[in-house]
């Protein structure tokens, strides 16, 4: 598993560390999108500004993505294996209002914008908001 790990951020030219080795392990389990503050929580004894540039380096080098889901928090997810963060690499994300939970819809590409020529696109965000799947039951 460890050297899955180092695989994955050496292949995005990130250098192991074993904080940032626990950091991808926890993102990789994770089912939905997590924030700073519940990463925090999952590292108790963590500096809190080591977080964030372990998740602010693994965004500059397109390893996870973030997600303004309008919660007022941001999130983070893994960016698929060959994910470039270019509009054509979007996807949906759902926010459940039940739970607050944040799910990509990896499967479900965000719309071609065409905007005038005279604009230039710089990023899209596309959130999705209802009751999750485990919520409804």
């Amino acid at each position: 598993m460890k050297k899955d790990i180092d695989n994955k951020l050496q292949s995005r030219n990130i250098k192991p560390t074993a904080m940032r080795e626990l950091v991808l392990q926890v993102l990789t389990e994770q089912k939905t999108a997590i924030s700073l503050p519940e990463l925090e929580q999952k590292f108790e004894k963590a500096d809190k500004a080591t977080l964030y540039r372990t998740l602010k380096t693994f965004q500059k080098n397109k390893l996870i993505h973030s997600i303004e889901d309008g919660s007022g928090s941001v999130k983070y997810a893994l960016c698929q294996e060959a994910c470039e963060c270019q509009p054509d690499d979007l996807h949906v994300h759902f926010l459940c209002t039940n739970c607050n939970q944040t799910f990509c819809l990896n499967d479900i590409p965000v719309p071609t914008i065409n905007l005038p020529s005279s604009f230039s696109l710089g990023s899209v965000n596309m959130v999705v908001k209802g009751v999750c799947s485990n919520c409804d039951k």
